[in-house]
């Protein structure tokens, strides 16, 4: 059923997020009175197409990787002359820049609409109360104590464990001051504790924010005993059986499944011995737990879950919008997550953030399954997280790239005339190159993540 839910979701997200960046590109040329020869939503052989009255193609192709919006160009072709004024390059600077930027618009604008849609759906969340303090982690450093709930990072409010990681995620790789304001569970006063950083996280590969600070969520204790496997996980080819309960990790006994869980992403690849207690009898289980991860950062998996356990009701809190307050929130999220992402493609650059961070379409498949599995306002979160990630990237100042046209544009209309089509032509070569070592990169990143 994941695996159904992977193809569907990808399909869904890619087919979504590649229509609506081409209807901006494709509405605004109309407008412009460009003529539209093709819309075309995928690549390679056509499996459905047809026309409209101003005989545009519109063609659904068989490869569902991107899509294009083909203009009438007489750089590209002959054109005939009662045709020439709907040419795309006898169009103003204006007009062009327009066009070119309402592919990435169209993407922010819907990355807007279903943030909108989330606010008003709601979500249940976990009440952001520190369960453990590390000792000697920069949290115990600064004060944090078990049993406070975090109520706001860096001054902005956190409703949720999401909502903490995400203000954590904007200081990855820096350093000075970072300022987490706590409050009792029960209630009371405010405390702000001061965080000192230092080069935070720098180059880190798949970080873990929250860990990192040495902060542990609280959680409902569960009970040790097996409720379901990974069919291809180490703990069913070991032999452990649904209701087994397991009592000790090499010969020290386990207090809970979280103890369990926090020792074995310790020992990646290390052949264990789990003690278990099975019809009233303790029997010993040899077991060589996986590895998860790339190679520096691997963490121990043994393939094994237990059943899920209740949450107390003071621990979760309901969050939702009305639908005007809803159009403040997604805005907020919609900029936010923008100034995130490339805030993120920035400190890669200068190595702050290890580029082992980028994902590529592997990693994408899996989440896009992953939500479309865990509910609608998941999926509508992804799409909108995958939309604004579309927009940036397209608006960065490469050529090939929508920004790369943008950048040629201004400098056209700042020198009065556009640049040569010789350095136009060195410009796409270099584009090129950069956009498709940053494929294989990604591509790399996602194979070492299975």
């Amino acid at each position: 059923m994941s695996a159904l839910y992977m193809i569907v979701g990808t399909l869904i997200a890619l087919g979504v997020l590649v229509t609506f960046h081409e209807y901006g590109h494709f509405w605004v040329a109309r407008r412009c009175g460009v003529k539209v020869l093709r819309f075309s939503v995928g690549f390679g052989t056509p499996l459905v197409r047809w026309h409209d009255r101003q005989g545009t193609e519109f063609v659904i192709a068989a490869i569902p990787l991107g899509g294009y919006v083909k203009m009438l160009d007489e750089r590209e072709g002959d054109v005939p002359a009662e045709l020439a004024e709907q040419s795309f390059n006898r169009k103003t600077v204006k007009q062009r820049f327009a066009i070119v930027a309402a592919g990435p618009v169209a993407n922010f604008a819907l990355a807007l609409v279903f943030f909108w849609l989330v606010a008003m759906l709601g979500s249940q969340q976990v009440r952001p109360v520190i369960g453990a303090i590390e000792a000697g982690s920069l949290a115990q450093t600064a004060g944090l104590q078990v049993g406070e709930e975090i109520v706001a990072v860096n001054g902005k409010a956190t409703s949720g464990w999401s909502a903490v990681n995400l203000q954590l995620v904007r200081r990855l790789g820096e350093s000075g001051e970072l300022l987490i304001t706590t409050r009792p569970v029960e209630g009371g006063t405010d405390t702000l504790h001061r965080v000192e950083l230092n080069d935070w996280l720098r180059g880190a590969n798949e970080p873990d924010p929250i860990a990192s600070l040495g902060l542990r969520p609280w959680r409902p204790s569960l009970e040790p005993v097996l409720a379901e496997f990974d069919p291809e996980g180490p703990a069913q080819g070991a032999g452990m059986q649904v209701g087994d309960r397991l009592l000790a990790l090499d010969e020290q006994p386990l207090t809970d499944w979280q103890d369990l869980v926090d020792r074995v992403r310790g020992l990646p690849g290390k052949t264990v011995s789990i003690a278990v207690e099975r019809n009233g009898q303790r029997i010993d289980i040899p077991v060589t737990l996986a590895s998860k991860g790339e190679v520096e950062a691997a963490t121990g998996y043994l393939g094994a879950g237990v059943a899920p356990a209740q949450w107390p009701a003071k621990m979760m809190r309901e969050v939702s919008y009305g639908p005007l307050q809803a159009i403040s929130e997604a805005g907020a999220r919609t900029w936010t997550m923008s100034v995130l992402t490339l805030d993120s493609l920035k400190k890669m650059l200068f190595g702050e953030l290890s580029v082992k961070n980028l994902s590529g379409p592997i990693t994408i498949a899996k989440v896009a399954g992953a939500s479309a599995e865990s509910g609608l306002g998941d999926f509508l979160n992804f799409l909108a997280y995958l939309s604004i990630s579309l927009g940036v990237l397209n608006l960065l100042p490469i050529p090939v790239l929508d920004g790369g046209h943008l950048l040629y544009y201004l400098v056209e209309w700042v020198r009065g005339r556009p640049l040569s089509e010789r350095v136009q032509g060195w410009g796409m070569q270099i584009g090129i190159s950069l956009v498709i070592g940053v494929m294989l990169l990604a591509l790399v990143n996602d194979l070492g993540r299975l």
